[in-house]
């Protein structure tokens, strides 16, 4: 079995957030990672798309698919960092991630800025909230129109942008850093709803285990996103190849078997395409 290592901070891990002009990508940047042994990727700490645990293991349905395409790829290892999702894609434009598998689902303006792979996971969106649903948010238009309502999301991620573009006011979105602060900030009524996709609040609740938590999912109006693995531009050669693996790995029914125990469909990656996503609403 092949070791996963956290590349870690002072804190344990290390959250990237600004780079400087991108690095030039390799003539052949498999060769290259074959020779390093490992591949390094950003990750979330966002279960089940990504976990750490208490121990540093990662594990999650985005680290597993990867580890496994690396390693069909000769990349015996894989590094990861953890990353704020806003941190994600300049971090692997200054080189410094060589992939980023951690739920950073595709849309348009992101397909432009790097080179995913064809679809791995899928999920809606849900909110998080005191039970009883004091203030009745089951949209990102509610929250917009009560001039109190506050939503908590992670910084950088789909549910920021989906909440400010439902007119939210930025004062009124709070970034949460991961899933236990924004639970934290629910039942200290510092938020009235904190956002996720639904499989990281269902995994979040569990966890939880209060009885004064109230799950509204899927979040009426938000659209289903899946992600996939993103690469630098310049690196599409290496996103190529993992396409391959991937494609077989979906093919032998080995993709099922990595991400449904997780809670993800398999059917649902392989009903859509990159090209698919990368174009709607574009």
């Amino acid at each position: 079995m092949n070791i996963i290592k956290i590349l870690a901070g002072t804190a344990g891990i290390a959250i990237l957030a600004s780079f400087g002009a991108p690095a030039p990508a390799s003539a052949d940047k498999l060769e290259d990672l074959r020779a390093q042994g490992f591949a390094r990727v950003a990750i979330a700490n966002e279960p089940p798309f990504t976990a750490v645990g208490a121990d540093g293991k990662v594990s999650g349905a985005a680290p597993d698919v990867a580890r496994e395409i690396f390693k069909r790829l000769g990349v015996a290892d894989i590094v990861a960092s953890i990353s704020e999702y806003g941190a994600m894609i300049p971090g692997l434009q200054a080189g410094r991630h060589d992939a980023v598998t951690a739920g950073l689902f595709m849309k348009p303006e992101r397909c432009e800025a790097v080179a995913y792979s064809e679809p791995v996971l899928c999920d809606a969106e849900a909110f998080l909230l005191k039970k009883g649903n004091p203030k009745g948010f089951v949209s990102y238009a509610d929250i917009a129109n009560d001039p109190t309502g506050t939503i908590g999301a992670p910084g950088g991620g789909t549910e920021e942008k989906l909440a400010l573009e439902a007119g939210v006011p930025r004062d009124r979105v709070i970034v949460v850093p991961d899933g236990q602060s924004g639970l934290k900030m629910l039942q200290d009524g510092r938020i009235d709803a904190y956002s996720l996709p639904v499989l990281s609040i269902n995994d979040l609740v569990k966890k939880a285990n209060d009885p004064n938590l109230e799950v509204v999912a899927p979040v009426k109006g938000a659209p289903v996103y899946c992600d996939g693995a993103a690469f630098k531009k310049g690196d599409e050669a290496l996103r190529d190849a993992y396409d391959v693996e991937l494609a077989k790995l979906k093919k032998s029914g080995e993709f099922a078997k990595i991400i449904e125990p997780y809670g993800f469909s398999a059917a649902a990656a392989m009903s859509t395409s990159r090209e698919k996503l990368c174009t709607a609403a574009k």
